[in-house]
């Protein structure tokens, strides 16, 4: 069940995108204001704003069926997104990549998408801009494999074991991070 916040961003996305001619730059706009905002409004940007990531990220994945646009290309985008937005405003990156990544897991089996193809979406998507700002890559991706299981997890044991395997076999990621990361996620 999404929190109030996520159903909040879920409406606003849908309000401010849906009927435009482009709606992936809409999108990108819509969460990058959605994020802007919750840090604004949070009293430490450190803590309370990066942490909220999680329930915008999750409410805006959760809109894709009413916008007409891939779950996958929905959570990729929302990750990407906030995790620049939010080192912009100061925040920290590697917290921003597993709240989104954790949102983006969420807002996924919220949908009855396919949570397994969205976490290696949104890891991919996390490591790239984890790159594009300066950060360790190979952090990136563990914090993102690990935010990624753990949510899943949360979800059931079932899902959880779809994005261990999806994860492990996605030949775009470091496959020794990654077992790492999958193997840590289990403790």
């Amino acid at each position: 069940m999404l929190s109030k916040l996520a159903e909040e961003v879920s409406k606003s996305v849908v309000s401010t995108v849906k009927g435009t001619d482009d709606i992936l730059t809409a999108l990108r706009g819509a969460v990058k204001n959605q994020v802007m905002g919750v840090m604004k409004d949070a009293d430490d940007v450190a803590t309370s704003g990066v942490e909220a990531i999680t329930d915008v990220v999750s409410g805006v994945v959760s809109s894709a069926g009413e916008l007409g646009t891939g779950v996958v290309i929905v959570a990729r985008n929302a990750v990407t997104v906030s995790v620049k937005a939010v080192s912009e405003a100061g925040g920290d990156v590697l917290t921003a990549i597993t709240n989104s990544v954790r949102g983006a897991v969420k807002g996924a089996a919220e949908t009855g998408g396919d949570v397994a193809e969205v976490a290696v979406s949104v890891v991919e998507g996390a490591v790239e801009v984890a790159g594009n700002l300066g950060v360790d890559s190979a952090e990136a991706a563990a914090r993102a494999a690990t935010a990624a299981v753990k949510a899943a997890d949360d979800v059931g044991d079932e899902v959880g074991k779809s994005v261990r395997d999806a994860l492990l076999s996605a030949a775009s990621l470091p496959r020794d991070v990654i077992e790492k990361a999958v193997k840590g996620s289990k403790a």
